[in-house]
């Protein structure tokens, strides 16, 4: 069997771009410290709205093969070589926001069959033995069809892959705690005049946000600011930046959080808060 690395995370998004909004530092700086990560993505986004006037004729599938292009270069940004789609390229649509026709398409996400999907799903854990995954919520942060979904198929897998051989010893959900989210909007209240964006928007609009005392893992990105932002400029369709804040379609300043921030939810906690996704794992837990 080939050597892997003492420590492995993988991370179970929706479509391009999420995993540099809600991890780009925390992949940045596990990959520079040699941790083996891993990224899933479950979509190309073929549905999302596009930003720059110049791009905004790609739909469909033509979207969804630019916006494999930018993963790409986003993974550069942050170092991350494995970096792969479920199931295998084109093998899960773009599903919509929710209550859309997309949403009924049999090749959306949304109306895959979750055990299956998560057995493709084990199929990468059982190559990778991770000891930490990363996910969203039940709610998948704000709703969105395609993120619950991610969320179901990721937490169904970690229960199939024990089964199978691998049990994950660490799950974490994205987290944001309600204080540090509310103290960035108000620093983005006084720097709005001078950005390029006209409107704020609201700590309702941030996914995951919850009370402080739902976090466990506080993960300081700071060093890894520079690769974070870089990686969310690589997905150009989607997001605009100017730091520290961006715009997604919608044309709303929100903070782009270099500290980033867990629920574990499975698990024993190394301290709390843990700085350390990894942090109470012993060797036979990393073998």
């Amino acid at each position: 069997m080939t050597e892997l690395p003492d420590r492995r995370l993988l991370l179970v998004h929706a479509h391009p771009d999420d995993e540099s909004i809600n991890n780009g530092a925390t992949m940045a700086r596990y990959a520079a410290e040699g941790v083996r990560v891993t990224l899933v993505t479950c979509t190309l986004g073929e549905h999302g709205e596009v930003i720059p006037p110049e791009l905004r004729h790609l739909t469909g599938t033509e979207l969804g093969e630019h916006r494999l292009g930018e993963l790409t270069a986003a993974m550069r940004e942050l170092g991350v070589e494995d970096f792969r789609l479920l199931g295998g390229r084109g093998r899960y649509e773009d599903s919509g926001m929710m209550g859309i026709a997309d949403n009924d398409d049999p090749a959306s996400l949304w109306q895959a069959d979750v055990d299956r999907a998560a057995r493709e799903l084990v199929e990468v854990i059982l190559e990778v033995r991770p000891q930490v995954l990363v996910t969203y919520d039940p709610d998948g942060g704000y709703g969105h069809p395609d993120h619950i979904q991610a969320h179901r198929i990721a937490m169904r897998a970690a229960e199939l892959a024990v089964d199978a051989g691998w049990e994950i010893p660490k799950v974490y959900w994205n987290r944001v705690p309600r204080t540090a989210a509310d103290e960035a909007f108000a620093r983005l209240q006084a720097d709005l005049p001078g950005l390029p964006f006209g409107k704020a928007a609201t700590v309702a609009d941030v996914p995951g946000v919850v009370a402080d005392d739902r976090i466990t893992t506080v993960i300081d990105g700071t060093a890894h600011a520079a690769a974070k932002a870089a990686a969310m400029r690589a997905h150009a369709t989607q997001i605009e930046v100017a730091e520290p804040y961006f715009v997604l379609s919608n044309e709303l300043a929100q903070p782009l959080f270099t500290t980033e921030y867990y629920e574990l939810v499975r698990g024993e906690p190394g301290s709390r808060p843990e700085s350390d996704l990894f942090a109470g794992l012993t060797s036979p837990e990393a073998s």
